[in-house]
């Protein structure tokens, strides 16, 4: 293996920080991207890999995209991200938590921690029991705070909106061809808000009966995990993990957008020039998804209540239009549009 710095991943990111408590069964990573902007915040993801070379990408990966997000969203923090490696039976014990927010306290501040995959609310109180550098703790008296999910799933849904829209020319989603890939708590809350709308759906989970539950529940047809992608649709609705718009699979798709709220779409920048090539408007995900991170950061700052998370959320439809305008402008496609802006906004540009 190469040495970090040498990582395709690895930019100039501020610290990456391994942490083993045998003990606790503990093995995790932390990655501070950028502290620009102020104290580098982000979700930590409990995920088994089956090649721990592929968590240290993921947290090199998902750090500088939340300094990104974070940058766009107009939000007064950096970004970093933290991943605990699960063993094959995903076990998740009291110790483990109580060890990786003593990793957490370790770093004074320079990394706040919230929930992302594979961690509940439950867990996020728990993690607070040792350290108070953690957000996503539940609500008081209509405070921000709590999951992150739904909000997340609310910003996405205007997003989804804003790009039908500026493609398809209309303001509703009513009877509009979507697929949706992955409906867990931030695909399943896009799906149930398109649903009301009227929205025509095929959705798809790793789980199939979660994906037959969710299409019983809101009348959408479920089909297999590769199907997805080749579904006739108008919105390619990415909810899942990363990566899986890449050279292989775009030609796949069908659909004249994609928007969803996985972190990391494109497997490399060279697949932002291939979705344009290929006529498809493309939502950057750090833009389109961070209602969730505007729900914790305004928590932990102290900044605000569900309204003004809202209110905030509700801004994301004019940052997407603006960088589609940009895109069609310039010809440069919208990801390396987003990434140019975010750049800027922390120092790199």
């Amino acid at each position: 293996m190469p040495a970090l710095w040498d990582l395709p991943d690895f930019d100039d990111h501020e610290g990456v920080h391994l942490f083993r408590d045998p003990n606790a069964g503990l093995t995790a990573i932390i990655a501070v991207h950028s502290t620009y902007l102020g104290p580098a915040a982000g979700g930590v993801r409990f995920w088994h890999y089956s090649d721990k070379n592929a968590a240290i990408t993921d947290a090199l990966r998902l750090s500088r995209g939340m300094s990104y997000k974070n940058a766009m969203a107009g939000l007064p923090m950096g970004g970093g991200k933290g991943v605990i490696l699960a063993s094959e039976d995903r076990k998740k014990t009291q110790d483990l938590l109580a060890a990786f927010a003593e990793a957490v306290e370790s770093l004074g501040g320079r990394y706040i921690t919230a929930q992302d995959v594979g961690i509940s609310e439950a867990d996020m109180i728990a993690i607070s029991q040792s350290t108070s550098y953690v957000s996503g703790l539940p609500p008081k008296d209509g405070g921000a705070g709590g999951d992150p999910g739904p909000s997340t799933a609310y910003g996405v849904f205007l997003g989804v909106k804003a790009a039908i829209k500026y493609r398809l020319g209309t303001d509703s989603a009513k009877d509009v061809r979507i697929a949706i890939q992955g409906v867990g708590s931030v695909g399943g809350g896009l799906a149930r808000y398109l649903a009301a709308e009227g929205a025509r759906l095929t959705i798809t989970d790793v789980n199939a009966d979660r994906a037959k539950a969710m299409a019983k529940e809101i009348g959408a047809t479920a089909v297999a995990p590769e199907q997805i992608m080749e579904t006739d649709a108008d919105v390619f609705s990415p909810n899942a993990l990363g990566a899986v718009i890449n050279k292989d699979s775009i030609d796949q798709i069908k659909a004249r957008i994609i928007a969803g709220g996985a972190n990391n779409q494109l497997a490399t920048r060279a697949d932002g020039e291939r979705v344009l090539d290929r006529g498809i408007l493309y939502a950057p995900d750090y833009v389109i998804n961070a209602g969730g991170i505007i729900n914790v950061a305004l928590e932990y700052l102290g900044q605000g209540d569900r309204a003004e998370v809202n209110s905030r959320i509700e801004q994301i439809p004019g940052r997407l239009t603006g960088i589609w305008q940009e895109s069609e402008n310039s010809g440069v496609p919208a990801s390396d549009v987003a990434d140019a802006m975010a750049k800027k906004l922390i120092g790199r540009g």
